[in-house]
């Protein structure tokens, strides 16, 4: 996806999680640990603050204060901190940042916010049990950015084993397609885009029905054992 579509994307999706914060915020986020949607829109701000900073200073141990937590402040609080990031993320996606994994420039942080606001927006509405569909397009990317950042990150992190054999991922709605491990693949799953998504992502069981399995599908699934995602 271009840099334009990224940052049209990330201010929508901030957007909608902004609205999310009017609801329960002692909601629990089922994939989120013990969290609850106040401590979810807590992560999701001081990680904008975070991001930012990558851009605008060059490093990566930036410690943002603690977010309020009266409601009205808090929403005020995120919504300082998405336009924060969105200044700093309104440039040259060729330019320098800190980031960490290549490459290292702002266009890895259009695209990373991004896609962290797409899956922790559907997080707080599926908390508040009002989940909408994931655009299918930002979906895939999304996809794309675990094969190429998350899993290999995880595996340089020793958090999980290198595939020892591939599998391919099909997109039914997009088309896309996507290949992680070594050699011709053994498997094919195939969903829509926003299934595969949530799947990598930990939000989707992988025995759901809108998974279809062809080929080798015990291999394909030690492929996804990963975990491929922190």
């Amino acid at each position: 996806m271009q840099p334009e579509s990224l940052l049209s994307c990330l201010r929508r999706e901030l957007l909608a999680f902004r609205d999310c914060l009017s609801g329960d915020l002692s909601a629990p986020v089922e994939h989120c640990g013990d969290w609850t949607l106040q401590e979810l829109a807590e992560h999701l701000g001081a990680s904008n603050l975070w991001a930012a900073v990558a851009v605008t200073e060059g490093r990566g141990d930036h410690a943002p204060p603690a977010a309020p937590r009266e409601r009205a402040a808090l929403a005020g609080w995120f919504e300082d901190t998405c336009a924060t990031l969105l200044a700093a993320l309104d440039t040259d996606p060729a330019a320098p940042a800190w980031t960490f994994h290549p490459p290292h420039t702002v266009g890895f942080w259009q695209r990373r916010r991004c896609l962290e606001a797409l899956v922790h927006r559907w997080d707080a509405e599926h908390a508040l049990g009002k989940a909408r569909p994931l655009d299918p397009e930002l979906a895939g990317e999304g996809v794309a950015e675990v094969f190429d950042t998350m899993a290999p990150r995880q595996v340089a992190r020793g958090r999980a084993r290198p595939p020892e054999r591939a599998l391919r991922l099909t997109a039914t709605d997009t088309g896309g397609s996507w290949t992680y491990g070594p050699g011709a693949p053994v498997a094919t799953l195939a969903a829509p885009a926003q299934e595969l998504l949530l799947l990598l992502w930990g939000r989707r069981p992988l025995d759901g029905t809108a998974f279809a399995w062809d080929g080798d599908e015990r291999a394909g699934r030690r492929v996804l054992r990963g975990p491929l995602t922190p």
